[in-house]
């Protein structure tokens, strides 16, 4: 790479320059659905729904009009309520579209009336659809009736706008604070430059890519929020670790060709398995049968492999061109980055004397902050992630005001038509249902009904899920039960049932890698075990502060009573593939040394002297990075960076700089001893030069 540097800067802004062209329409070209268990029942209803009732499934656009002076019959109201008929007919996404209906859509009071517009296209558009017409269809209110799209795709529109407002508030933070922390890391503006300009490079070609995927397949827009978080964290990891290391090998060799070669031998090594790591632990997550939760993986995922290739490429061909020039612009009060640490090679000798105080420290905050995950419940979101002022907010509480609790948590039934009349006797009977409206017949002629039915709580609350399972039970074999609610809830279920599978997925893969990297079955075990302390730490804390409602006040939230759905699977790649991250980079630093010296102790303290400071520095700066969603308003996005950065920040303070060095002094030669048998079946890797 550094003696063909100019070829190599050459093709990355090809690459950067085609893949960004697609970049400013990311974020309008993803998808906005996609929370959906694939195969599930109320993924069939809706389906169905769409097919043979006009598009009222649960991804049709629900039009609340309401007045505080009239009745829907009122002339004033009708007038809204044609306008807002005229906009939904006139785009081709929009099916059937059914006035407010007496008894149905008409609340009791006759003040709140539902203009059903039915779904003509899939769950992704139906979203587009909501954020094309939004402003068109509020800006029908006037000052005696409110106009508010509501439903499952408005809810979408409406949180995936928030999450995007608050994604990008959080970036623009997070920046002037990344260079802050880089200047202190690096010493000098050129090398703090560094990470940045991988980082920018990586986002580009990965905004570009999951454009152009997505014409092939939907891509969740969520993939791209967390792909720019991703890409700026693990570009600077990965940056720092090889300029660190070039600029050690360039004070002992003097030739920028030869420093570039010892720093990819070595340091390059470490950062190629780390990678691999962190995308095999995020792979996991493709096994779980949700559109949204698979591609916001596959987000991640590209814009690691930007973000690498452009580490292991772009990096050193611009380390060769620079040379000593590395370290211009020096600032006189930052202290320059040097590759061994005196106050690491102190801390790392002090856990040599007096290794089991250290450990059981650790150990013992570790345990006591996973406790309370034995007490931790998940859930989808309910409608309080939307900001206040949000329409579907809006027409969320209006529904319920004019109908009832559970009336924006419809359930939806399907039932072969010579079923009809027994459902719906059925229905009305189970405990948790409030009423159900008359049998629907098929608009298409065909052999289904449709019937709705009215829980009596709140779409969000547990209950719903013991309603959802008894209809199902009593109802006959022939009927279906779905509707958004139930969606949810089918979700949900999905994540738990595949969360063993995932974690066990990710442990086995993470200890292969790490035995394939380092040859030593004993520290590759305890490597992966440890990695396990900080992540059930993380969601201890997340359980006391989301769920119980601890600091809510200080961070400006109020607790759901439990964690969105998706984080248990989600964080846990997260979480477990960062962990690993700095395990490969103090392991592999640790092996250098053990490799030239033999003496496991000594490869201890030079591992740590050599690495503590990286690894101190990377994890301030994802601490950073992630801390500054806690400011976001949505609750999503502040769940992410506090559950993500307390990981990272327990990972680095105690497992990386404490309890794994530790159990290295502890093992001694053990930790690097690998059967002949064993060394035989794998690749030969050394990562010293």
């Amino acid at each position: 790479m550094a003696a063909r540097a100019w070829w190599v800067v050459a093709a990355w802004v090809l690459v950067v320059g085609a893949l960004g062209s697609f970049a400013p329409t990311v974020f309008t070209s993803l998808a906005g659905a996609g929370w959906q268990a694939n195969g599930s029942e109320s993924v069939q209803v809706r389906e169905l729904a769409q097919q043979h009732f006009g598009g009222n499934a649960s991804s049709a656009i629900q039009v609340v009009v309401q007045s505080d002076d009239a009745v829907i019959s009122d002339p004033a109201v009708q007038r809204v309520l044609d306008q807002a008929t005229d906009v939904l007919t006139q785009d081709s996404r929009i099916g059937q579209v059914v006035p407010p209906q007496p008894g149905m859509t008409i609340s009791p009071d006759g003040r709140t009336g539902i203009l059903l517009a039915g779904a003509n296209a899939d769950t992704n558009d139906m979203v587009r659809a909501v954020d094309d017409l939004k402003a068109d269809l509020t800006g029908l209110s006037t000052s005696s009736v409110q106009v508010y799209p509501t439903g499952a795709s408005a809810l979408w529109s409406d949180f995936n706008k928030a999450n995007h407002d608050a994604m990008i508030q959080a970036e623009m933070v997070s920046w002037p604070v990344t260079l802050a922390i880089m200047v202190l890391a690096f010493g000098s503006l050129v090398a703090a430059g560094l990470p940045l300009l991988l980082t920018l490079a990586g986002l580009g070609a990965s905004a570009g890519a999951l454009v152009l995927l997505n014409e092939v397949t939907p891509i969740s827009v969520w993939a791209m929020n967390f792909a720019m978080m991703f890409a700026l964290a693990l570009g600077i990891d990965y940056a720092l670790f090889l300029v660190v290391r070039f600029r050690d090998a360039l004070r002992k060799l003097g030739d920028a060709r030869a420093a570039v070669a010892e720093t990819m031998d070595t340091a390059g090594k470490a950062v190629l398995l780390s990678g691999i790591t962190v995308l095999v632990s995020l792979s996991a997550v493709l096994l779980v049968p949700a559109p949204a939760v698979r591609t916001m993986a596959v987000g991640i995922m590209l814009a690691v492999v930007f973000v690498l290739a452009a580490t292991l490429t772009l990096l050193p061909a611009v380390l060769g061109k620079l040379g000593a020039r590395v370290n211009a612009l020096a600032l006189p009060w930052a202290k320059r980055a040097e590759a061994c640490s005196p106050r690491f090679t102190r801390w790392g000798e002090l856990l040599s004397r007096k290794p089991w105080p250290f450990a059981l420290g650790a150990v013992l905050v570790l345990v006591a902050l996973s406790l309370p995950v034995f007490g931790l419940k998940v859930a989808m979101p309910s409608i309080q992630v939307v900001p206040e002022d949000a329409p579907v907010r809006q027409g969320y509480e209006a529904v319920q005001d004019g109908f009832g609790e559970g009336a924006p948590g419809m359930l939806q039934i399907v039932t072969p038509a010579t079923d009809a009349q027994a459902t719906a006797a059925q229905a009305k009977g189970t405990d948790g249902i409030a009423m159900v409206t008359p049998p629907q017949p098929a608009s298409d002629g065909s052999d289904y009904t449709l019937l709705q039915a009215m829980p009596t709580v709140d779409p969000s609350s547990p209950q719903l899920a013991d309603t959802l399972d008894r209809l199902r039970d009593t109802l006959p074999s022939g009927a279906l039960v779905g509707g958004a609610p139930a969606e949810n809830l089918d979700l949900q279920d999905a994540l738990n049932d595949y969360l063993p599978l995932v974690v066990g997925v990710i442990l086995a893969l993470g200890f292969l890698l790490l035995l394939v990297a380092l040859q030593a079955p004993v520290i590759a075990l305890l490597g992966t075990i440890v990695s396990l302390l900080s992540t059930g730490a993380a969601f201890g804390v997340a359980k006391l502060i989301f769920q119980d409602g601890h600091l809510s006040g200080l961070l400006g939230f109020t607790p759901q009573g439990f964690l969105d759905g998706w984080g248990p699977v989600f964080f846990f790649a997260m979480i477990f593939a960062i962990a690993m991250d700095y395990t490969v980079f103090l392991l592999a630093t640790a092996k250098e040394h053990y490799e030239l010296t033999g003496e496991p102790r000594r490869a201890k303290v030079d591992g740590l002297a050599h690495c503590g400071r990286v690894i101190f520095a990377a994890a301030a700066v994802m601490v950073a990075v992630f801390f500054t969603f806690a400011l976001a308003d949505p609750l999503p996005p502040k769940e992410m960076g506090i559950i993500l950065g307390i990981a990272v920040l327990l990972d680095a303070a105690l497992i990386r700089l404490v309890l794994l060095p530790v159990l290295l002094r502890l093992t001694g030669h053990g930790a690097w001893w690998s059967p002949r048998w064993l060394r035989k079946m794998l690749p030969t890797i050394r990562f010293s030069h």
